[in-house]
């Protein structure tokens, strides 16, 4: 990835000549959708190999409090390969040559009620890139897992982090996305896949790191339009009424009307089983019990059933 990396002005051109001119809704102040996410990628470090990302970029974090380099909000972490990497409940994630392994820090100026968007926000432009590279094949299952033909191409997770100088809190957005990697632990081997094995062709990986970034600022760009209009009590709404960044994962999500296992740690420690009904008005899942109650959960994880 050093010799061949994406570069913030790529990111920026992206999102402004490219990206932009697939949105045609009316709804999007382009300006200000790039003014309000130009900071994503602002920053990119390139490392051919890191233990994890998101403990070098809380490193990050402390050295910049403790009166070292400022850290940029937007900086992007990227390594070709990480030897220690963690998702959800610190299970183990692979991550070898060929994927898009990283994380993004941002100083989290959000209000609180929309903080729960910004999980919604990586895998829907995720989604939205592997959308543009092999069709309608790809979905999101609820919270951010990104599915193709039933196998998880990616997954995302989101930490905050407080400086411990100065109390300023920070959201790590860690990415893991199989692009080229073809081999998996025995583990996860038949319920994930990569875009090579989908395809059949190797994808330059700094295009499609670029894409995935610009996507993401836009996306954020979004998300923190809409609450500067929210604060200045101006429409800025998708249909019926909901979050824009709702109505958009919710067109690319197959979540709706299935049938699932829900678990704050699914994996280990399995809940209950449940019909899910919808999404409330913060990205909360509404499940339907068997005897016939509802539930909405803001945490967790849910595996499909069929």
């Amino acid at each position: 990835m050093a010799a061949n990396k994406p570069t913030p002005k790529a990111v920026l051109q992206r999102l402004r000549h490219g990206l932009l001119t697939q949105e045609a809704s009316p709804q999007y102040d382009r300006e200000a959708i790039i003014r309000f996410g130009a900071f994503v990628g602002s920053t990119i470090e390139c490392y051919e190999k890191l233990p994890r990302a998101m403990d070098h970029a809380r490193n990050l974090i402390n050295s910049s409090a403790a009166g070292g380099p400022a850290i940029a909000s937007g900086t992007v972490i990227l390594a070709d390969e990480m030897g220690r990497c963690k998702g959800r409940f610190s299970r183990s994630w692979h991550a070898p040559l060929g994927g898009v392994w990283g994380c993004m820090v941002f100083a989290n100026t959000l209000l609180p009620e929309w903080r729960n968007f910004i999980s919604l926000t990586a895998g829907v432009a995720c989604c939205e890139v592997v959308r543009e590279i092999c069709g309608a094949m790809s979905y999101i299952r609820w919270v951010n897992d990104v599915l193709v033909g039933g196998q998880k191409l990616a997954g995302f997770l989101v930490e905050t982090y407080t400086d411990p100088v100065h109390g300023e809190e920070f959201a790590l957005v860690g990415f893991g996305i199989n692009v080229n990697n073809t081999s998996f632990p025995p583990e996860i081997a038949g319920t994930a896949t990569s875009l090579y094995q989908i395809l059949g062709v190797e994808i330059n990986l700094a295009e499609f790191t670029t894409s995935f970034l610009a996507r993401l600022a836009f996306n954020f760009g979004i998300l923190y339009h809409a609450e500067a209009r929210k604060l200045k009590e101006e429409e800025f709404s998708g249909q019926q009424g909901r979050h824009l960044l709702l109505d958009r994962w919710l067109n690319l999500s197959d979540t709706l009307n299935k049938r699932v296992i829900y678990g704050f740690d699914v994996v280990t420690a399995p809940a209950y089983q449940a019909e899910v009904i919808g999404l409330d008005s913060s990205g909360g899942l509404i499940l339907r019990l068997p005897n016939g109650s509802t539930k909405t959960e803001y945490g967790g994880e849910i595996r499909y059933l069929e």
